[in-house]
């Protein structure tokens, strides 16, 4: 894992109440003052869309594949939760003959190969760009005092640098990448938590896909999902489903919060 410096405004140990003068928010009795913020890397960029569909794009080129998924088309296939599938999809679909199914199985393991290897090199050189508002909550988070962690399946040789990319130097106090642990998704959140020093109560997870979403629940986080326009199937087991952190209603810290509160009212309320 990678844990940054000392903090500056805001700084609190985890675990210490605020004080009034600290002005970071209001309190009321809708609020829950959290402990920290964890995020997924998806949940800062949307790593599938901006930077796998790129890199997709540059494997068929390096095999002379004449497929370039535009972002309509990459939405559409996104259904498959698999990327070989996807690229499986995509060559059938422009593949007639018998002798197809056997030549495209081939070719698609090719071409996955070939994009594993592409990714890390061209990761930090595609312009992934942070997810609308997330710059707003990320400021709320140090401005109060808060610690971020990022968690990832991703290795820290990339991940780091892109890190700093989307939120800036300074603003993550830990990243947990699958150097750090053995089985990448519940384990990395419980690492993330005991780098920050806290439990998961008053910590809310931030997700940016349904099996980030599953992990983080597992690890026992109260979890918000983003970057979805149709709640998935899952969605009851998520303090919120959003597109992003901006809108009308911009998911900030204080948001945050009310949503911790509310779901711990929730759990917490006696049986009528």
């Amino acid at each position: 894992m990678q844990t940054t410096g000392e903090r500056t405004p805001g700084e609190r140990t985890p675990g210490v109440g605020r004080f009034w003068w600290e002005g970071a928010r209001p309190l009321g009795a809708d609020v829950t003052p959290l402990e920290a913020l964890v995020f997924d890397l998806e949940a800062l960029t949307d790593l599938d869309h901006d930077v796998h569909r790129l890199v997709f794009n540059a494997a068929f080129a390096a095999h002379r594949v004449p497929i370039a998924w535009s972002e309509a088309r990459y939405r559409r296939l996104r259904v498959l939760r698999d990327e070989r599938r996807r690229v499986l999809a995509e060559l059938r679909n422009h593949c007639v003959g018998p002798e197809c199914d056997v030549l495209i199985e081939l070719l698609a393991d090719e071409i996955c190969s070939t994009k594993a290897t592409m990714f890390d090199e061209m990761v930090l050189d595609v312009g992934a760009t942070p997810r609308p508002g997330l710059d707003d909550l990320v400021g709320d988070a140090f401005a109060a005092g808060v610690p971020v962690a990022v968690v990832t399946a991703g290795r820290r040789a990339w991940v780091e640098p892109l890190v700093r990319q989307l939120v800036g130097e300074g603003q993550v106090e830990t990243i947990v990448t699958r150097d750090d642990v053995t089985t990448p998704g519940v384990d990395a959140y419980r690492l993330a938590l005991d780098e920050l020093g806290v439990t998961n109560d008053r910590v809310v997870a931030v997700t940016g896909t349904t099996a980030g979403l599953r992990a983080a629940t597992a690890a026992g986080l109260a979890t918000i999902l983003v970057g979805q326009h149709d709640a998935p199937r899952d969605e009851v087991a998520a303090l919120a489903v959003r597109a992003d952190y901006g809108g009308a209603e911009p998911l900030r810290l204080s948001a945050c919060e009310r949503l911790y509160a509310r779901s711990t009212a929730r759990r917490t309320a006696p049986a009528a």
